[in-house]
């Protein structure tokens, strides 16, 4: 060999460790933007699905939180995002996913969970979105009457039923008037909570109580889960048996609830971020539902509130709180 390709074949050698060092890890920046103030469990298990897929927040993954504590900042949160230019928005409930819409129509949102997304208007299907938002959807209509047939099989003597909900939340309206006809038929009457949360909890399940209502169904949206512990805190105080959407919000003190589990729901929605992170179209990926629903039991919370859970009914509970 010449000694002028020996002098090269070193240097070219010597050039591989440069050459790789020379490409950074790209970290991806989301925004997460929710209407509620803080965190709470489901977070962190969105972070462990990116963790499974190789995402790491302070590594290759960026995360910019904004934490609305009410509708009111939503809209300006979600532009900040947009002017941040961060590559994704995850969301959560039909307000922070319609803000997060109305910012922008090119970034790609994930709904980690969401009520109705066709009927608020999120998307146009849920097998073909057809626009920049995707992920997950909790909704399911047929859960409601069961709901309220459990409440009818705990409360003797039940006849009405006070139903709590965001006056905020785009869908509430229309899930109010769902319950109204689901109540109807086993014979239960309807009243409407629809007060500000958590400032009038108080106020308004005295009243809810004083017009014969003897169970409380809880529409879950991020603003009641934000403050579960101070709506279970005040049914006791009322002598309000509850009922709610997602066992969230029994493991902070509620009495019961009938749905999907919010923590896989916010875990798998991580996948839609990886697909999209990947190259994925929001457009292209259908909304998601469960598959499974969970039936849960807060036996604190009944011997609070003085009720005797019939031994049939915890047989059929999935999870029972002690």
């Amino acid at each position: 060999m010449r000694r002028r390709e020996v002098v090269a074949a070193f240097a070219g050698a010597a050039m591989w460790p440069l050459v790789g060092a020379a490409q950074p890890t790209k970290v991806a920046r989301i925004g997460y933007l929710m209407e509620r103030s803080g965190r709470l469990d489901f977070d962190n298990e969105f972070l462990s699905g990116l963790r499974e897929l190789g995402h790491v927040d302070g590594r290759n993954l960026a995360i910019e939180y904004r934490w609305a504590g009410g509708g009111e900042r939503l809209a300006a949160l979600a532009h900040d995002l947009v002017a941040a230019k961060v590559d994704l928005i995850v969301t959560q409930g039909a307000a922070a996913t319609l803000a997060a819409k109305n910012a922008t129509g090119t970034i790609p949102i994930v709904m980690a969970s969401s009520q109705n997304a066709v009927g608020d208007g999120l998307v146009a299907s849920l097998s073909r979105p057809g626009g920049n938002v995707t992920g997950r959807s909790l909704y399911a209509p047929e859960l409601t009457p069961k709901r309220l047939e459990l409440l009818k099989e705990t409360v003797p003597g039940l006849s009405r039923v006070a139903l709590l909900w965001n006056v905020q939340n785009p869908g509430g309206a229309a899930q109010f008037r769902e319950a109204e006809l689901a109540a109807r038929g086993l014979g239960l009457a309807i009243s409407s909570l629809d007060i500000r949360i958590p400032e009038e909890l108080d106020e308004g399940m005295a009243s809810a109580a004083r017009n014969g209502a003897g169970a409380l169904l809880v529409l879950s949206d991020s603003r009641t889960i934000g403050h579960r512990a101070q709506i279970a805190a005040a049914a006791v105080r009322h002598s309000l048996a509850t009922m709610y959407a997602n066992k969230d919000y029994v493991e902070g003190g509620g009495l019961m609830s009938y749905g999907p589990d919010l923590k896989e729901s916010f875990r798998l929605a991580a996948v839609h971020v990886d697909k999209i992170l990947k190259g994925a179209r929001p457009a292209d990926l259908p909304v998601e539902q469960p598959t499974r629903f969970w039936f849960v039991i807060n036996l604190k919370a009944a011997s609070a509130l003085g009720l005797t859970i019939a031994p049939t009914l915890l047989a059929r509970a999935d999870e029972v709180i002690e």
